[in-house]
């Protein structure tokens, strides 16, 4: 049984005898505590209890309630391997200090000193820089990390506190800048290491929230959620990032009865997703658009339990690796698999399930042709993408003909994904 704990902050100051490492997790509860997020947060639990003791930088819920408080206590209490310690960021607002406690305080390692300074509002409060001053005058402090959720200003992003707000925390720490080691800061749900004031600035917001392009330097898919490892080596302290895997969490998947049920549990929530798309369609041709708006709502819902089921089950390759993986699929039911089972319905005098998988064959073929292309991602330059809404035949860009080659459905009824990136 996991006898760690969310630590609850009393004190100022704290002394962790035995404690030679910290890990730290950046922002995973600002767009929600659904499953489908909290995987990687799980993954991010699991990879920070390689060290002494975890740190997350903020953002642990979308907001500041008792209910959403009490969901991420748990869910950390039932996953950590080690004690873990928070800051509060711009989404913690309410109840914050009733779970977690101080606001501000500083934790003293046998390596290393971190101090926690709160800057959710912008603002560094003046409690947080009387203690970093007053933990930074200490002899027994050489080594400091100082800790905040909004970044200060630097090289990448606008999205930062002021540069009065800067100058009130050079001014704290100035007496005792060669102490000051790092800088670290999470709300950006990327990361990017920069140099400010002569100090090395970590950002790290990998631990559960979507990942967001910085730059055009820094892209999504150049970035991997991830854990911050910071460890005391020859009197120092230094920083090692540690990108999860995206099958990073997978304890349900051990667990045969489970796993199982879990299985059962996709396939019925997307039976009913299908079922009720198939009923919105014939309320929309009928004219009852509420009932179809309805069912349309009903099936999107559907779709996400079955999402969130699947992704505690789910074991996918690094992102930039998984398009290419999908390919072998549609090939094997093109060439294969469906053929076969056409020649069969043919034999068996079932002309609808013949022309059925006949016509699935020939739009995967074009699934792989386009997979293929899409494999290289930065190369992949279709913005349009058309499906036949009466046999499911795909097409791209300039490709798309005035009937579908399969079935003959006019274009007028086409369904357009187009790509809505502004150049």
């Amino acid at each position: 049984m996991n006898t760690k704990r969310v630590v609850k902050v009393e004190e100022a100051v704290i002394r962790l005898e035995g404690v030679h490492s910290m890990g730290v997790i950046g922002d995973p509860g600002c767009e929600g505590l659904g499953t489908y997020n909290m995987k990687v947060y799980a993954g991010a639990l699991e990879e920070s209890s390689r060290d002494d003791i975890t740190l997350i930088v903020g953002d642990l819920v979308p907001a500041g309630t008792n209910h959403y408080y009490q969901m991420i206590q748990e869910m950390t209490q039932a996953l950590a391997g080690n004690d873990v310690y928070s800051l509060r960021g711009n989404h913690d607002t309410g109840a914050y200090t009733d779970y977690f406690g101080r606001k501000n305080y500083a934790l003293m390692t046998d390596d290393f000193t971190v101090v926690v300074i709160d800057n959710a509002f912008r603002t560094f409060e003046e409690d947080g820089l009387a203690l970093l001053s007053k933990v930074l005058a200490r002899e027994d402090v050489q080594q400091v990390i100082i800790a905040f959720h909004i970044p200060v200003p630097n090289h990448f992003i606008l999205n930062c506190v002021s540069e009065e707000e800067f100058s009130r925390l050079k001014e704290a720490y100035g007496p005792w800048k060669e102490k000051v080691k790092y800088l670290l800061c999470g709300h950006v749900h990327s990361r990017f290491e920069d140099q400010v004031d002569g100090i090395p600035l970590i950002c790290t917001g990998g631990g559960g929230a979507m990942i967001e392009d910085v730059s055009k330097e820094i892209r999504a898919w150049d970035v991997e959620h991830h854990v911050v490892h910071f460890y005391g080596k020859d009197n120092r302290v230094h920083y090692q990032i540690a990108d999860l895997s995206e099958d990073c969490y997978g304890r349900e998947g051990e667990n045969k009865i489970l796993k199982e049920k879990l299985w059962e549990t996709v396939e019925g929530e997307l039976l009913a997703h299908f079922k009720y798309l198939m009923f919105a369609d014939r309320a929309k041709r009928r004219g009852a658009n509420r009932i179809a708006n309805l069912f349309q709502a009903l099936a999107a819902s559907e779709y996400f339990h079955a999402r969130n089921f699947y992704s505690v089950l789910e074991r996918p390759g690094s992102f930039a690796e998984t398009v290419e993986t999908y390919v072998p699929g549609e090939e094997f039911e093109h060439e294969y698999f469906y053929k076969m089972l056409a020649e069969y319905a043919k034999e068996q005098n079932s002309p609808l399930a013949e022309q059925a998988y006949k016509g699935a064959g020939a739009a995967e073929r074009e699934h792989s042709r386009l997979l293929r292309n899409a494999s290289h991602m930065e190369d992949f330059k279709e913005e349009t993408i058309y499906v036949c809404p009466i046999c499911g035949y795909v097409m791209a860009g300039e490709s798309a003909l005035e009937r579908c080659p399969v079935c003959g459905g006019p274009k007028k009824q086409y369904q357009v994904f187009e790509n809505k990136e502004q150049s």
